[in-house]
């Protein structure tokens, strides 16, 4: 078995999000967020569950980040809570939500772990909802003045930041359907979300830069491979169709403040418009330093529908969401990046898998279709540096078993597993598979 040393300083890491383990949802100063708003309604979310309390991680990120520092990992990707930190989303600034923020990154820090901030990943302060929320121009302005504060008192020592997570699916699921908050059901309304979600990123990377220069920005987009069904010119027409609307028009508005031609006629023809104003282009697209890439499944067009999204006929394996599992097409999708918008920095900022049946038996969780999964993936990003691809890091989604969403508590991504009655963590082997990766910064194949 040959061993596989990657890029010397790469980064091996795993990700996650404030609402999503953190709970202490109305402790110290913190706001309601849509999200909490959303599952506290009835009907939203898989039997009714909530993340307030989630992983409590609020009150064990130190014993958390132990766990991370005998993993052996040397990155982690969290996201700050904004109405932790500007409890009315703009002005006045919570000290004891900050000062959390502040106490995480030295943790991190004292223990040789490398800290990757997302500004948003989902949970808009109701405040900043009740006054329109994405919908209202003004919140790009806000979610600038947000980020600005937290880069000033975080900047100098946290190098990496990513302004909004996957703005694609806050469009789609949160306003063109209404599986994630606030709930939303129109899809003009989910156009111009999209277009505000980048326009505030654009904003908040110039806000950014004017405090912290040094700093390297970016921003973390769901990304899929697509291919044909066959190869016949009507499903290729329409696999180039859907890589179009699905990351074309993302990496288009986010590298050159524009969306594609043929995008904008089809939603023009289907009466689904948008407000753009002058001066947009150039104010969402200012330049970034590198891109994260969430990616965990390839789409096969025109494929059957499966849980609302295209399945792919081309997998060998499926998670326990029926998500394929499909290496190559992580390759592929890095190698096409790297072709189509030149030789940007990139960061697998999410890649990962879920299973429903992970529980401890004697202390030991045995999750072999994860590490199959991970050693798949690890060797399909190999393969992409090999072929030209600057990758600088992979993040794993995601360390603990968390609130997934509108799932709840059912899908278990984690490389930890959580008991959340107790919430006792306890390492899965693929806990101990990746760590050993990460120590030896490669893997025999």
């Amino acid at each position: 078995m040959a061993f596989h040393e990657f890029p010397k300083g790469f980064y091996w890491g795993a990700a996650t999000a404030s609402y999503q383990i953190e709970g202490a949802w109305n402790e110290d100063g913190k706001s309601e967020s849509i999200w909490d708003r959303f599952s506290h309604t009835p009907g939203r979310i898989r039997r009714g569950e909530t993340g307030d309390r989630a992983c409590d991680h609020y009150h064990r990120w130190r014993s958390d980040l132990d766990l991370m520092k005998g993993m052996g990992l040397n990155a982690y990707r969290f996201s700050l809570s904004w109405p932790r930190i500007m409890p009315q989303g703009r002005g006045r600034v919570n000290s004891k939500g900050l000062g959390f923020y502040d106490r995480l990154v030295d943790g991190l820090l004292k223990r040789g772990i490398t800290p990757f901030v997302t500004l948003y990943h989902w949970d808009l302060p109701m405040a900043v909802q009740d006054a329109g929320g994405w919908l209202n121009r003004r919140t790009t302005q806000w979610f600038a003045e947000y980020a600005a504060t937290t880069v000033r008192c975080l900047g100098d020592r946290v190098k990496y930041w990513m302004t909004i997570n996957e703005p694609g699916v806050v469009s789609v699921c949160g306003y063109e359907n209404d599986w994630h908050a606030p709930g939303a059901k129109d899809v003009s309304t989910g156009h111009q979300v999209f277009h505000h979600l980048i326009l505030a990123h654009g904003r908040a990377v110039r806000a950014c830069r004017a405090v912290r220069p040094k700093c390297l920005y970016g921003i973390a987009p769901n990304l899929n491979m697509v291919y044909p069904a066959r190869e016949t010119t009507g499903d290729r027409r329409r696999a180039d169709a859907f890589w179009t609307e699905s990351v074309a028009g993302q990496m288009e508005s986010i590298l050159h403040g524009r969306y594609p031609a043929s995008l904008l006629r089809k939603w023009k023809k289907a009466g689904e418009e948008f407000v753009v104003l002058p001066g947009d282009a150039k104010e969402m697209s200012p330049p970034i330093d590198f891109l994260g890439v969430n990616y965990y499944f390839n789409v096969v067009v025109p494929g059957k529908r499966t849980g609302g999204f295209w399945a792919a006929s081309r997998a060998v394996r499926r998670t326990d969401l029926d998500w394929p599992d499909y290496p190559r097409g992580l390759k592929d999708l890095l190698l096409k990046i790297t072709r189509h918008y030149g030789r940007i920095p990139l960061v697998i900022t999410e890649n990962g898998a879920a299973y429903f049946s992970d529980k401890p038996r004697q202390g030991r969780v045995k999750d072999e279709k994860r590490i199959a999964y991970l050693r798949g993936h690890i060797r399909a990003i190999r393969e992409a540096i090999e072929g030209g691809v600057d990758l600088r890091g992979y993040l794993v989604w995601t360390l603990l078993d968390n609130f997934e969403w509108s799932s709840g508590y059912k899908p278990r991504f984690g490389l930890i597993h959580t008991d959340f009655k107790t919430q006792k963590r306890t390492l899965k082997d693929s806990a101990y598979f990746y760590g050993k990766i990460a120590r030896n910064n490669g893997v025999g194949f």
